[in-house]
């Protein structure tokens, strides 16, 4: 798996970053929305660097010209409820792409420091031979990413794949560069260093779902 960090690079997109992680400006739900979707953007626009070109004839009011497009067969697929911003930041930018969504969600076991991950929900077209963009912001256990990636297996096989997350645990880079396959991409936003006892990202921001749409009774 191929990792490309973007804060290795200094950017506008610190600034996103930095608001999404402060305690008093995440209360803003709508522009902590707004953030992940610029980070989405942000992502989606260097990820387009890596997708193959061709090149396509236009007419203007002028005369003829040639331009470079990409000639990808994209399929979006986020994580419900937390990836629908990033969703939306990538979407501007492939704005053509075919959409999946899938629920996939942590259930606590005996005590809070062991979980399952849950599959429930998932609405996916033919994946046969396209470009898989799998989003999820944030990447902790990288457990939800696994469990999502073995749920659209049926739906037929990617050219390649391109994970895109805001925020991930290294030890959860380190097991989807262990689990998934060498045609992968992961576009991240930041890395963080480590896992606390109960497997949320440190520093982190808290619960990207809850700042995003309210806070859930569900544990």
């Amino acid at each position: 798996m191929q990792i490309h960090n973007l804060t290795k690079e200094n950017s506008i997109l610190n600034i996103f970053i930095a608001e999404i992680r402060d305690v008093n400006i995440q209360k803003d739900s709508m522009r902590f929305r707004r953030n992940i979707e610029r980070i989405g953007e942000i992502l989606g626009y260097e990820m387009s660097k890596s997708l193959t070109y061709t090149s396509k004839t236009i007419e203007t009011p002028l005369a003829k010209t040639n331009v470079e497009v990409y000639n990808n067969e994209v399929v979006l697929c986020s994580i419900l409820r937390a990836g629908v911003p990033l969703h939306n930041g990538l979407l501007n930018y492939f704005d053509t792409a075919e959409n999946a969504f899938i629920s996939a969600y942590r259930h606590h076991l005996q005590n809070p420091e062991s979980f399952e991950i849950i599959v429930e929900y998932l609405a996916c077209p033919d994946l046969e031979g396209k470009t898989l963009i799998l989003a999820d912001p944030m990447i902790a256990t990288g457990q939800s990413l696994l469990a999502t990636f073995e749920a659209l297996k049926p739906f037929g096989t990617p050219k390649e794949i391109h994970l895109a997350a805001v925020i991930g645990a290294q030890e959860g880079i380190d097991f989807a560069n262990k689990h998934f396959p060498d045609n992968t991409h992961l576009w991240i936003a930041a890395v963080d260093e480590k896992l606390n006892n109960k497997g949320y990202i440190v520093p982190g921001l808290g619960d990207a779902g809850d700042l995003a749409f309210g806070q859930k009774l569900q544990q």
